[in-house]
């Protein structure tokens, strides 16, 4: 038996550029005011439905929560999304560990995503060194201001890098104040400047995609902006700076500032497009401490909120309008459909392409805004 952890920070890393990267910014993104295909029934009464709750939602001043996973990305929707946070329409992304390293190699390279089978077997499969190195250091620059992973990463992209302290600035900052909140992300900094010699002062980044970037787009238009991460999850851990303290910390605030955006789903909407685990398992949870905190003061739970779930599956043939399926019904088992069920309002389920159907409600919106 090997009970030894593996040795991470031997691992040999690569340049980003010598990767044969799969896609191109310039081939994925979707022009705004390029008019879709149209979409077929029941699909397209599903989205015009979808397009008044958003409205409704927001004319109320409610709040329009956008879950997505990475393929939403890859496949071109971030200047669509751009204009619906221009336009107020959405007041919350939420995203996993995956879609903020695609949105940082576009912003970055302009290119993105390669062969898991081929690089796995030469243990080059997320071995890039820009890609753990800067989002590393957008998390450890962000802890000193106690940022979430979103707008952290969000920031180093529109402002092109970030700013470092110096090793003996950080010890001051701990001796003098070893119980302050933010003295474990010192602590983190600290140790990676000197395990890695990282420099101080300006570490300038150019971001030459900028547009191509979901978070950079949510940073500079002020929409919150959260991301759910796994530890080991995401190539970023296949880097000798892998800091999983860093990582949990920045994903720890974006639950908090998540559950802050639930409560102002009253009469809203949730959006969930490609995120068949982390949306619905993130979603439940901080509806319970929201409706929680509220029991405790006195209010009514959240209620009158709508959900809309898109995925490529069918939903298991089963007709989730009528409830739950039961659990010999192996619909029971798709976990973006059963938890959004049980989470209150009225959920619907759209089996739509995912950036076909964020086109198509884009354009249904502006009709009718």
């Amino acid at each position: 038996m090997n009970s030894t952890p593996l040795d991470l920070s031997r691992l040999k890393v690569f340049p980003l550029s010598d990767r044969d990267s799969l896609t191109r910014v310039e081939d994925i993104l979707i022009a705004p005011d390029v008019a879709p295909a149209p979409c077929p029934e029941p699909l397209a009464s599903a989205i015009r439905r979808c397009a008044s709750d958003v409205l409704k939602a927001r004319a109320n001043g409610a709040g329009v929560i956008l879950i997505y996973g990475a393929h939403l990305l890859r496949n071109g929707a971030a200047l669509l999304l751009a204009k619906m946070m221009e336009r107020g329409w959405i007041t919350h992304l939420a995203t996993n560990g995956a879609g903020t390293i695609h949105d940082w190699e576009y912003s970055w390279l302009g290119r993105s995503t390669e062969s898991v089978r081929a690089n796995v077997a030469t243990g080059t499969f997320g071995s890039w060194d820009e890609t753990g190195r800067y989002l590393h250091l957008a998390l450890l620059a962000g802890g000193l201001r106690g940022e979430g992973y979103g707008v952290a990463l969000g920031r180093f992209i529109a402002e092109d890098g970030t700013d470092l302290p110096t090793a003996a600035e950080l010890e001051a900052m701990l001796r003098a104040e070893p119980s302050h909140p933010l003295a474990p992300a010192r602590a983190d900094l600290l140790l990676a400047i000197r395990t890695h010699d990282l420099p101080s002062g300006r570490i300038a980044v150019e971001h030459r995609w900028k547009q191509a970037s979901i978070l950079a787009q949510a940073f500079l238009h002020k929409v919150p902006v959260s991301v759910h991460p796994g530890i080991g999850y995401d190539i970023i851990a296949n880097h000798p700076l892998f800091n999983g303290a860093a990582i949990g910390r920045a994903g720890a605030q974006d639950f908090r500032l998540f559950g802050g955006s639930v409560e102002t789903l009253d009469g809203g909407v949730v959006l969930s497009v490609g995120s068949a685990i982390m949306g619905p398992q993130v979603f439940e949870k901080s509806l319970s401490c929201a409706n929680n905190l509220r029991i405790q003061d006195g209010r009514p739970t959240v209620s009158g909120h709508s959900i809309h779930v898109v995925d490529l599956q069918d939903g298991g043939g089963w007709d989730w309008t009528t409830g739950e399926p039961p659990k010999t019904n192996p619909a029971y088992y798709l976990r973006f459909c059963k938890s959004y069920a049980r989470m209150g309002g009225a959920m619907h389920y759209l089996q739509c392409d995912n950036a076909v159907f964020v086109q198509n409600l884009y354009h249904e919106i502006l009709a009718r805004a």
